[in-house]
Formats: structure tokens, C-alpha cells, sequence
């Protein structure tokens, strides 16, 4: 009998491990009040996205001889795929360049001389997503209006272009310099809807502002339908982008704004903390004056950042990547490149 029950038993952990991985894995965070699920995340080298693993951490009391016993299991879990952009169905993922870069484009230039280190299909116009904001704060900063005036968020700030949720709720209230804070620091959609809505004449009034900042600065190639980059309709060439953040840069409140690592609004309610949506602002190794980071599907993971490299401004844009970190890796593969050759102007 004990034989048998010991078996019994052994029988009962084996059914019941899988069952409890398929119900952590399908209800996502809803399993019952017995199972605790931790997820860890281990990233090896920046430098190398594909090799970027995760697994979670299931655990669950079962009875083993009328005793409760924790059992713990690690499933390993796939990194999620990007699926194919706009860049991809045009064939720019067969390009090749001597650096491996993981983005279909890249752009550097060197920002005093404007002199071109290094570029990757720089001309083809291609959604940028939040990389928008940019010049949505470019736009709300020379309209010279009240920082300090409190905007409030609205239903009309929803997005209904992608069905993003947001942390700052419908009646949400924050000053103008707070919304404008969080939309380039931490990439915040309905602050950014919130910035071009409040704008005088509105939305439209807004985007036509954008449109024609962009065709001032050059931007031949350069098209905005939003304030938020949603949309992929907001196309935009690297070499029009780096355009974009030399006029940003001349503004000491973008550049502050953009690279802050973190920040706490007050909206009404609690209050909540954004961070950088660009962990290279952080790193000790970069010296990082201007930065924004984008992404949607159709534009694949967006990069641009002005920052001091053995003792040069540089200007970096970096479209379509693919993989979480592997637009901060291709900077990173820059910086390497440029402290090691040094290319002169």
C-alpha cells in the first residue's frame, strides 16, 4: 500500500506540472490564489539581440503524503518576433552593411561639419511611429504657449488608430511642460494627443503646424497625420530625421525633457512615475544630448539620439530594427566603430 500511494503520488506532481503551466500560459497573470508566477528576464549582451531569453518562474503547493509541498518549474519562453514593416515588404532586410546593423536604415552624421560617417538606405521614407513626438514638441515649443496652463485628457485622446492603453485616465489633468515631459521622456500617447488637441485651431491646425515646420527645415520626404506617430502614415527619410533633431536640438527644454531617466506627475489621483523609454540615458558609457525612441509594426523599433562621442557631436538615426534591444545594440556597434577608426572630418 505505501509502495502504491508513493506512486500515486508521483503520478499526481506529473499530471498536475504541465496543467499548471498551461493555465499560467493561457491566462496570463489570472491563474488561481495558489499558483505565484514570477517572470525573469536575462539579457546576455546588448550588442546581440537574438539572444535574449526569458523564462517564468511557476509555483504550486500540491500534497505529497498529506503534507503541502511548494513545486517549482521554469518554463522557458520564446522571445516575441517582431512581425514584417513597411521597410521589410520594400526589401530593405537584404541589405547588408559592414556592421551587421539589425536596422533596415541607418543614418550618422557627424553634427558640426554635417559630414556623412555612416548610412544604410538614408533616403527611403518610412514610418517613424513615435518618433513624431519629436516634432511634435518642436511644433508646441515655438507656438510659445503657457507651460504651466493644466491640459486636461479627454475620450477624443484614445487611441483609436492601435487600441494602446495609456496610465494617464480620461479627466487626467497635467500642465502643458508635464504632458510635453512624458511624451518625449517616456513616449505617453495621450499626452502627446493632449499637446496637439489643445493646440489653437486644434488637431488639424496642429498637424498642418507639423507639415510645415517639416517642409521649412527641408524635409522633403517627411509626411505627419498626428501628434502621436500612431499612425503609420508618419513617414519620414533618415536623412530628414537628422534635420529634425538639429532643429530640436536648439531647444534646452527638449533636450532635458528627452533625456531625463525618470519623472513623477501629479494628474489628480496617485501620483505616477515615468520612466526613460530609452535605457542608454541611464548608461554611464553614453553621453546622450537629445534622444527618442519609436515603434509600431509597421515601422519596426525607431532610434534617434545627438550624443558626444570621443569628443564629437554625432547625430544617429536608426529606422526599422527589429528586436527589443536591437536598436540600442546598432548604437552601441556605432560607438564602438567610431572610438575605434575615427574618421576624420
Amino acid at each position: 500500500m505505501v509502495k502504491f500511494a508513493r506512486q500515486a503520488c508521483i503520478f499526481s506532481m506529473a499530471v498536475l506540472l504541465p496543467l499548471m503551466s498551461f493555465a499560467t500560459d493561457s491566462d496570463s497573470g489570472t491563474a488561481s490564489k495558489h499558483v505565484v508566477v514570477k517572470k525573469r528576464v536575462t539579457h546576455k549582451r546588448i550588442s546581440n539581440t537574438a539572444s535574449v531569453q526569458s523564462s517564468k518562474t511557476v509555483k504550486r503547493y500540491v500534497l505529497v503524503h498529506g503534507k503541502r509541498r511548494l513545486v517549482t518549474q521554469n518554463l522557458a519562453m520564446a522571445a516575441p518576433v517582431d512581425k514584417p514593416s513597411v521597410g521589410d515588404a520594400e526589401g530593405l532586410n537584404r541589405s547588408k552593411d559592414p556592421l551587421s546593423l539589425q536596422s533596415n536604415v541607418a543614418y550618422v552624421v557627424d553634427q558640426a561639419s554635417s559630414k556623412v560617417l555612416f548610412e544604410k538606405n538614408p533616403d527611403v521614407s518610412l514610418p517613424i511611429a513615435s518618433i513624431t513626438k519629436l516634432m511634435t514638441s518642436l511644433v508646441v515649443v515655438e507656438a510659445h504657449q503657457d507651460m504651466s496652463e493644466e491640459i486636461e485628457v479627454t475620450a477624443d485622446d484614445i487611441d483609436k488608430e492601435k487600441g494602446t492603453g495609456s496610465r494617464l485616465k480620461i479627466g487626467a489633468k497635467l500642465s502643458r511642460a508635464d504632458m510635453l515631459h512624458i511624451a518625449l521622456m517616456s513616449s505617453e500617447n495621450r499626452a502627446a494627443s493632449a499637446l496637439g488637441r489643445s493646440y489653437p485651431g486644434g488637431r488639424p491646425a496642429f498637424v498642418a503646424a507639423m507639415n510645415a515646420k517639416a517642409q521649412q527645415l527641408g524635409m522633403a520626404d517627411t509626411h505627419y497625420v498626428d501628434s502621436n506617430g500612431l499612425s503609420s502614415q508618419n513617414r519620414a527619410s533618415a536623412k530628414d530625421l537628422v534635420k529634425l533633431v538639429n532643429a530640436a536640438y536648439q531647444f534646452p527644454i527638449i533636450r532635458q525633457y528627452s533625456t531625463d531617466s525618470k519623472y513623477i506627475v501629479n494628474p489628480g489621483g496617485p501620483a505616477l512615475e515615468y520612466g526613460s523609454s530609452n535605457k542608454l540615458v541611464s548608461n554611464p558609457s553614453w553621453e546622450i544630448g537629445l534622444q527618442k525612441t519609436g515603434f509600431i509594426n509597421e515601422a519596426g523599433r525607431c532610434l534617434v539620439m545627438q550624443a558626444m562621442i570621443e569628443g564629437r557631436a554625432v547625430v544617429m538615426v536608426f529606422l526599422d530594427s527589429k528586436g527589443k534591444y536591437s536598436r540600442l545594440a546598432d548604437a552601441g556597434r556605432i560607438k564602438k566603430w567610431l572610438e575605434t577608426t575615427k574618421p576624420q572630418l
